[in-house]
């Protein structure tokens, strides 16, 4: 094995395992890439033909894949219930200020933490329309 072929081994496994601990598909496809430039090298000795063989394998490999990990990544989303409390209106129970974090509003008879999606503060008693839901909390403004 020449220096080259060793090189792309190495870089080869640095990515797989770069992709084995981060788990993000951020790597995958320069692997697969230095594998093919790995094999490259043992049949010719110009680098030049090898980092072709490297940036065209890597493309292809992400241009193939790119739509199943967009897939995959767009799977991850649920929708709930409490998404039909979006765009309701409810009545601030407890004042809403976002410096202290406090504040409780009503929608729908329940009742919820809220913070004003504007960071404005809100008064007890004012109309409020829900414009987000972050975790457990509503996002609203002033009607």
């Amino acid at each position: 094995m020449d220096n080259m072929t060793i090189f792309w081994l190495i870089f080869t496994v640095v990515m797989a395992v770069l992709e084995a601990v981060t788990v993000q598909l951020v790597s995958v496809w320069f692997a697969v890439g230095g594998l093919a430039a790995c094999i490259t090298s043992m049949f010719t000795d110009n680098v030049i033909i090898e980092a072709v063989v490297f940036v065209a394998v890597s493309a292809i490999a992400l241009a193939i894949t790119r739509p199943l990990v967009k897939k995959l990544k767009n799977k991850g989303s649920q929708p709930t219930n409490a998404d039909r409390y979006i765009g309701r209106t409810g009545t601030v129970l407890t004042a809403i200020d976002n410096t202290v974090p406090c504040g409780m509003v009503k929608v729908d008879n329940e009742k919820w933490t809220a913070r004003s999606a504007s960071g404005e503060p809100i008064e007890v008693g004012t109309a409020v329309t829900v414009t987000a839901i972050e975790g457990v909390k509503l996002m609203v403004e002033p009607k």
